[in-house]
């Protein structure tokens, strides 16, 4: 994998290029809303014919993991939504995020900052004592270099305008106004010479070429202060143009709160190996969650490029609903190809049945999943679906199943047995015509065979068509299964 300032180099960026970037903080497995803000960024790069990027922030040390990182970049690819070039690590890039501190700070756009911890808290306190609220005043603000005290250990803060107002036209949230007044002289340099979040944003957005900020709401205070940063470097350098905002609302469950595990705000390879989703699915309903096209609720990727515009999403927060995601993942495993769901359901498969065989069941699996997908919801349902296929005799019955098998049922299987031994065409069609010309023979209703006939094939009192189920057991297997239960 590149490194980090291998990959950055705003000046490789085409005049007029839609740059977007995903930064998340591997902090955490990705989650729902993550994955989002992802997909929107992509999105409109896409749209637009421009780049996407992807940046882990681990300037967090002590919380960031490898197996975090390695989980991010798994559910992004799965989604397909991994990024266009090699990701950039923000840690690695801590040198130059200090280069532009200081270049703030030779230019008057930041300062020294002296304060104590003793002395903020006690100032913070005087404010809520004075119940108003608690502003950086330092004295420090305009002190000279033959001012600074020897020795001391300091902070470097931006200088934020104290005057006037600031105005981000934000492509979601609309002019969105700030009085300069109620920003505060933020830290760019701790005192030991690392640099906080707010700068490493900034540097790393014009390093990378980024010209779309997309990320969530909760972000929008930080933009007026990482602005402050983005103009004092134009002031400088003269190549540093204001970011273009869309600040997305965040995720609620179904009740309106705050989205959260109990409402399904799960790690993305939660819904791929927990529930068994098809990345498709996930796709299409995070598509959803906040932006439209009409009525339509199927939407594919090649349609969502073509129609996603940042400036159509909802300014209203989402609202999480599991069971349109399940009934929209029902949705694409219909529609998806029969070889593909079988390798994703194999896995599964194999420990719930464990005499299944990849290698000697794959042919029946795939064979099967025509009329196993339209029962399943997911691909744990569609391997439950398929267990019966691999089980081995005498087949265990479900308590419904065994209640089927009556005496006068089992009797019936022994008659169902000496026709279906002298069947000739084992196919769908042709075993529904015998069994139908059987019941109307005996004089009963086809339900009287066919349910004894699926509790002694599958062990269970549902499951796909019968005459499905026999015909993909095959003759002999149908056969045993149907005498071991017979009268």
């Amino acid at each position: 994998m590149a490194s980090a300032t291998d990959t950055v180099s705003a000046g490789s960026r085409e005049e007029g290029r839609v740059v977007t970037r995903f930064a998340p903080s591997p902090t955490g497995f990705l989650h729902i809303g993550g994955a989002r803000t992802a997909l929107f960024n992509w999105l409109y790069a896409k749209r637009n014919g421009g780049t996407y990027l992807l940046r882990i922030e681990d300037t967090d040390r002590a919380r960031s993991t490898d197996a975090a990182i390695e989980a991010i970049f798994d559910g992004l690819e799965w989604l397909g939504l991994a990024g266009d070039e090699a990701p950039v690590f923000q840690f690695a890039r801590s040198d130059r995020h200090a280069e532009v501190a200081h270049k703030l700070l030779d230019a008057g756009y930041a300062y020294r900052c002296y304060l104590t911890q003793e002395e903020l808290a006690a100032r913070r306190e005087q404010a809520q004592a004075e119940r108003r609220p608690f502003r950086i005043d330092s004295e420090w603000r305009d002190a000279t270099s033959d001012q600074w005290p020897e020795g001391q250990p300091y902070v470097v803060r931006m200088k934020a305008p104290r005057e006037g107002e600031t105005l981000i036209d934000d492509k979601v949230q609309g002019s969105i106004t700030v009085q300069n007044s109620e920003l505060d002289d933020f830290i760019v340099l701790r005192s030991d010479g690392t640099p906080t979040y707010m700068l490493a944003v900034v540097v790393d957005d014009h390093d990378m070429g980024v010209t779309h900020v997309i990320r969530g709401d909760d972000h929008i205070n930080n933009a007026f202060r990482q602005l402050v940063i983005v103009r004092g470097m134009n002031a400088i350098d003269g190549n540093w143009p204001d970011p273009i905002y869309a600040h997305i609302p965040l995720i609620h469950g179904a009740d309106g709160a705050k989205l959260s595990k109990r409402h399904g705000a799960l790690g993305v390879d939660a819904y791929r190996d927990e529930m068994g989703l098809l990345p498709e699915a996930v796709f299409n309903y995070l598509l959803r969650l906040g932006w439209g096209h009409g009525d339509d609720e199927i939407i594919s990727r090649e349609q969502a490029v073509e129609w996603f515009d940042i400036g159509d999403v909802n300014k209203g927060a989402s609202r999480f609903d599991m069971k349109k995601l399940l009934n929209l993942n029902g949705h694409y495993i219909r529609e998806a190809d029969d070889a593909r769901l079988a390798a994703l359901v194999a896995p599964l498969l194999a420990k719930l049945a464990p005499s299944f065989s990849a290698e000697s069941g794959m042919e029946l699996l795939t064979q099967a999943m025509p009329v196993l997908k339209v029962r399943a919801a997911d691909l744990h349902e569609l391997a439950a679906g398929a267990v019966f296929l691999f089980a081995q005799r005498p087949l265990p019955l479900v308590e419904k199943a065994a209640a089927i098998l009556t005496d006068e049922a089992r009797a019936i299987l022994t008659k169902v047995a000496g026709v279906l031994d002298v069947e000739n065409g084992w196919t769908t069609e042709k075993l529904e015509a015998t069994v139908k010309q059987m019941a109307e023979e005996l004089g009963i209703g086809l339900g009287k065979i066919a349910q004894p006939l699926r509790a002694s094939l599958t062990g269970q009192a549902t499951s796909p068509g019968i005459f499905d189920v026999l015909a993909l057991l095959g003759k002999n297997e149908s056969l045993a299964r149907i005498r071991d239960h017979a009268a």
